[in-house]
């Protein structure tokens, strides 16, 4: 009977606990609306079965972006992708330009390649960490198939897991420390994406 009693009791922790963690994150994206989110101009952007979807022709040289209208500083942010042709991108602590590109800064890449997963810095250093052999192998990422996306930006530490795997990671980097999120359509390319359950647990400054 004691036993069956702390198992039960195990078990009603584990819920609670996983209860308040989840309850920490807040949506970006309400899975039914573009609201909050503004895109720049190139490529189209819609709601379509409960994610929004991204897609572009070969022909549009633009980089069509979807920018959060709010800026984040530091954050855990979790999102699905998946990828059906392309090259896309989920920026953080970008700078809104007026150019063809459409912002400046970091990027997790999220394509069709293994290079998914890396970060890539626009207008910037280009690539700053790609993902090695041995990462490649345990997160088991395929296109066109909805995978699991981590993002962690505290300061200048940054994490990236895809599939529950850090992917790739940096610390006290000297980048941006605050900016927008932002979805890519990556120009001169067909392009179709997806991204669904969106969702950001923000986390006090260090030095507070």
């Amino acid at each position: 009977m004691m036993k069956n009693t702390l198992c039960i009791f195990a078990l009603l922790c584990f819920h609670y606990l996983a209860l308040a963690e989840s309850s920490d994150f807040e949506s970006l994206f309400d899975g039914k609306t573009l609201n909050g989110w503004s895109p720049a101009p190139g490529g189209k952007w819609v709601v379509k079965d409960g994610a929004i979807v991204g897609t572009s022709p070969k022909t549009e040289r633009r980089h069509g972006m979807l920018l959060t209208n709010k800026q984040f500083t530091n954050f855990i942010v979790k999102a699905k992708f998946r990828v059906h042709s392309g090259d896309s991108g989920f920026y953080f602590r970008a700078k809104r330009v007026k150019t063809a590109v459409s912002v400046h800064g970091f990027q997790v890449e999220v394509d069709t390649t293994q290079e998914t997963g890396g970060l890539y810095e626009t207008r910037g250093r280009g690539w700053v960490v790609k993902p090695t052999k041995e990462v490649i192998k345990k997160r088991a990422y395929k296109s066109g198939e909805w995978t699991n996306l981590e993002l962690s930006a505290i300061g200048g530490n940054i994490i990236v897991k895809i599939n529950g795997f850090v992917s790739s990671e940096l610390k006290n980097d000297r980048g941006r420390l605050k900016g927008y999120f932002g979805l890519q359509l990556h120009g001169g390319v067909d392009m179709h994406v997806e991204y669904k359950d969106i969702m950001i647990r923000t986390i006090e400054s260090p030095e507070e």
